[in-house]
């Protein structure tokens, strides 16, 4: 009987371990589902806008500066960046999703309202010298976005966009040209620019002004703020999100960094310098999917432990077989849930997939044990296991500790149910 015992052992081990194989299969299946999805995304963010990053506004001034050297005169073409002293923003985004077959992209259209001022006091300086062109900038990342109805006003004169930069380190963008006489005869400069942008996910704002205070409302509820500045204050509901962002020049060194970027092709420090928020799917069914496939050998291991206590205590056994289909049965569960929930979403995916797979666990254990009590007593108890699986799963920041604890229950209760078992013969020994 002990061989039996240890031979059986050992079929059900290799049952799991191959088991892994279709567990694994699906696995895959939901990661080329998922990059399936984002290339959709990223064939959407092609036809419409992409990610959005918001650079300014700034003022670039380029003039001529003449060297004479031994009797020898040479001109150079120089810029000037002057940023602006105090910038405020104000952002409201309103979601919107675009569906191509069963994937779709979440996207947003923003109404931005930019205000603040210049100390135009450094143009001083180029008092005398030859100036080529002035301009107040805007650089964003993806010009294609940009709607009617944005504009610029300085010293409440508005002036007609224009597109372009006339920076190669940061092409795409809007600009004004300004008169450079005009902005020497006041020292501050006030400027309002109304900017309607339409983006996907996500939109960040560098904070270049000496101040910057930055609101942002949405109609989502899942946002992950991005940058390397936090809300110093946010306020996230079902409805949606309020955020509130301040900073200044020393908290910030945009003002070298900014030059580094324009002037030596040093971007990449400069871009992530910003403030902003990424409109995160809240409900990512395949990376659920992908999250619950990870429990599979849990749920294998206490699902076939289960059978073998049956054969243990009851002296009814099992076929490997039937250990087979019980197994492939409790796969089939994964293929179902993405299936379903590239449909339905993942929680009614959830439900219907526990209920069609525990429902053909029980028939099917009540038809092998020739006793419908017992099968009933299975669905009861599997259909709790879906639901401590399903309570890890929205748990995120308890995964671990319920998934600690749910082992230890279940050793606890193979401990408890088999220590009068005498694994040398099968025979269970009552305690008085």
């Amino acid at each position: 009987m002990k061989q039996k015992i240890e031979t059986k052992l050992v079929i059900i081990i290799g049952l799991i371990v191959l088991l892994l194989v279709p567990i694994f299969m699906i696995q895959n299946l939901i990661d080329e589902r998922a990059e399936l999805q984002q290339q959709v995304q990223a064939d959407i963010a092609k036809s419409s806008s992409g990610e959005q990053q918001v650079i300014g506004p700034f003022i670039q001034v380029q003039f001529i500066e003449t060297h004479t050297v031994e009797g020898n005169t040479t001109e150079q073409l120089k810029t000037l960046l002057l940023l602006p002293e105090t910038l405020t923003i104000n952002s409201e985004l309103s979601s919107f999703e675009k569906y191509r077959g069963i994937y779709k992209a979440l996207l947003y259209r923003s109404a931005n309202h930019f205000a603040g001022q210049f100390n135009t006091e450094a143009l001083n300086e180029l008092a005398g010298k030859k100036i080529k062109q002035v301009h107040m900038v805007m650089a964003i990342k993806d010009i294609r976005g940009i709607g009617q109805g944005s504009t610029m006003r300085i010293n409440n004169q508005e002036y007609a966009l224009q597109p372009g930069t006339k920076l190669a380190q940061l092409p795409e963008g809007v600009n004004i040209e300004l008169n450079f006489s005009a902005l020497l005869e006041q020292q501050m400069l006030d400027y309002q620019i109304d900017l309607n942008l339409q983006g996907m996910r996500k939109l960040a704002i560098a904070p270049i002004g000496k101040e910057t205070s930055l609101s942002m409302q949405a109609d989502w509820p899942h946002p992950s703020f991005v940058g390397d500045y936090l809300p110093i204050d946010s306020s996230i509901s079902e409805q949606g999100f309020t955020a509130n962002w301040q900073t200044n020049y020393f908290a910030t060194n945009l003002k070298e960094l900014f030059q580094h970027c324009v002037f030596q092709n040093q971007c990449e420090q400069f871009k992530q310098r910003s403030m902003g928020v990424n409109l995160v799917d809240g409900v990512d069914h395949y990376l659920k999917s992908y999250r619950a496939s990870n429990y599979a050998i849990l749920v294998l291991i206490l699902v076939f432990a289960s059978f073998f206590l049956l054969e243990v205590l009851r002296s009814e056994p099992v076929h490997p077989v039937q250990y087979g289909f019980v197994g492939l049965a409790l796969a089939v569960f994964y293929l179902l849930l993405i299936s379903l929930g590239e449909h339905l979403g993942f929680n009614l995916a959830y439900l219907l997939s526990a209920l069609a797979s525990s429902l053909l666990l029980s028939i099917y254990v009540a038809g092998m044990l020739k006793n419908t009590k017992h099968g009933g007593l299975f669905l009861i108890a599997i259909l709790f296991l879906y639901s401590l699986l399903y309570g890890l799963l929205s748990a995120e920041d308890y995964a671990l500790l319920m998934g600690s604890l749910l082992v230890f229950a279940v050793l606890s209760l193979i401990m408890m149910l088999t220590r009068t078992v005498n694994w040398y013969h099968t025979k269970s020994q009552v305690d008085d």
